[in-house]
């Protein structure tokens, strides 16, 4: 891949179809939807200036095959290289997001306390909501301080069906 290319893979999961797209320094974005024509289309409106084409090389396919079986309940665990554009403080959510166990959840005013901005909940609920990698980056363990779901950019079903899927409490 070059740097400006875009490598994706597009399958079945658990959750619908799947979309694993990456660069050569790692995985850019993680799509849910209904089609391989509507994940296409996003993803190329998410990077209008690159070349996006399916997957040729054994690398992004081997991250796309781990997120997959990840979903698949063959493995319990992700260990992609992540090539992400952000703020600080997106960085700061996320990384606390991924140190949240499989099986637990937090609030979004616990991740806002985690990352020393108490009264940040809402700006983490924005971070999760503009998450590009969800499952790898998993924004679907934080729900609301009363145990509801809250939001979730791919819709509330998948995160109530990944929670299930994780075992959360």
């Amino acid at each position: 891949m070059s740097e400006e290319s875009i490598e994706y893979s597009p399958r079945s999961s658990p959750l619908g179809r799947l979309l694993v797209a990456g660069t050569q320094r790692g995985v850019c974005l993680v799509d849910f939807g209904t089609s391989d024509g509507e994940l296409r289309e996003r993803l190329a409106r998410e990077f209008p200036f690159a070349d996006c084409r399916a997957v040729r090389g054994p690398l992004a396919r081997s991250w796309a095959d781990q997120i997959a079986r990840y979903l698949d309940g063959r493995t319990e665990r992700i260990g992609v290289p992540l090539d992400v554009g952000s703020s600080r403080f997106q960085r700061r959510v996320w990384a606390a997001l991924r140190r949240i166990p499989r099986g637990e959840t937090l609030a979004y005013s616990d991740v806002a306390r985690k990352i020393g901005r108490p009264t940040a909940a809402r700006a983490v609920a924005r971070a999760c909501a503009n998450n590009p990698t969800p499952v790898v980056t998993p924004c679907h363990r934080v729900i609301e301080k009363d145990g509801g779901l809250g939001g979730c950019a791919r819709g509330v079903r998948r995160k109530r069906r990944l929670l299930e899927m994780e075992g959360a409490r």
